[in-house]
């Protein structure tokens, strides 16, 4: 039984640190199935981290925190978009610089707004996201197998959580049951078919980044408003580049994105949970555990999975034929 509960509790955390990679991750997708690659996931979800944070222990609203956090990524996005989309820019290189820019700026602005050393205040009450119970949760408890499942798995969580794995079905359904995910996809894949039916390339781009700074923006705030109680200097610690190799390991599907979020997401709950692990007189120190999530970026990276096509216009940028 003690396995059990021990198994309960590293699943739980499992869940909430996934969050946020599962919502960076589908902000991934959406950006690079309408063929613009985004690196700068990353920046985008530290720019609104602060500003969530920021705002939230101003005004006391966690809600407000999220618009800011929100605002703060979309803003982010559209110079995003326009340097890749409008100007025709090399697409990683304003991925680059836009994480590079989130990195100097929020701690510079933090710093003078708040004098912490790059930290904002700790957020307490009505600045943070606090757990949602499900019905007899409480009651349910004391039961076996399923009390703790449902009391400490299911329920318990932020609403953030459960709306980052509601937009795994809802994105599926997005791409592949409408005519908007259609053209997204088309996009991606051969825009100067697209420009040819009379629908504007410019714009589902611009709607893709658009979406994806929206997810970036929740995945963000979460960090700072539901996981943790305010902004820390580079809270991200790299979530975004693992959420791009989680991308390329799930081959840009919805729900193989999740999957793959949440593997990673098992291995920093594991690391958290299991400082030293002895295993047959040889203790693996906490270093390595910690090291695990960024050792299987790598290695997904490195292409050991298997071959990941990414779409075909991917990447580059369309110019339209005269």
């Amino acid at each position: 039984m003690e396995f059990f509960v021990t198994l309960v509790q590293v699943l739980d955390s499992t869940i909430r640190l996934a969050t946020p990679l599962l919502l960076a991750c589908l902000a991934g997708l959406y950006s690079e199935r309408a063929g613009i690659f985004d690196i700068g996931l990353e920046g985008k979800m530290l720019m609104s981290a602060f500003f969530s944070a920021a705002v939230a222990a101003v005004t006391g609203s966690v809600w407000l925190g999220l618009m800011a956090g929100i605002g703060a990524s979309l803003i982010l996005s559209a110079l995003h978009g326009v340097a890749s989309i409008t100007f025709r820019g090399n697409q990683l290189i304003s991925g680059v610089a836009i994480n590079f820019l989130a990195s100097g700026l929020t701690v510079l602005i933090a710093q003078s707004w708040f004098q912490q050393g790059g930290r904002t205040p700790s957020l307490f009450g009505g600045g943070r996201f606090e757990p949602i119970s499900f019905p007899f949760a409480e009651a349910l408890d004391a039961a076996p197998i399923i009390g703790p499942v449902y009391s400490e798995l299911l329920s318990g969580h932020s609403i953030l959580v459960y709306v980052g794995f509601l937009m795994v079905p809802l994105t599926w359904w997005v791409l592949y049951r409408t005519r908007f995910g259609l053209r997204l996809r088309a996009v991606g894949e051969n825009p100067a078919a697209v420009d040819t039916a009379g629908v504007s390339v410019v714009g589902l781009r611009f709607a893709a980044v658009a979406i994806c700074g929206v997810l970036c923006g929740i995945a963000g705030a979460y960090l700072a408003t539901a996981l943790q109680a305010g902004f820390v200097k580079e809270m991200t610690a790299g979530r975004g580049f693992i959420a791009l190799a989680a991308l390329i390991f799930a081959k840009w599907r919805p729900w193989h994105a999740m999957w793959a979020c949440l593997l990673f997401g098992l291995l920093q709950a594991i690391a958290l949970r299991f400082q030293n692990i002895d295993l047959g007189g040889i203790i693996i120190p906490v270093q390595v555990m910690d090291a695990l999530p960024y050792i299987l970026t790598v290695v997904i990276l490195a292409g050991f999975v298997g071959k990941a096509i990414p779409p075909r216009a991917g990447g580059e940028p369309y110019v339209k034929e005269r």
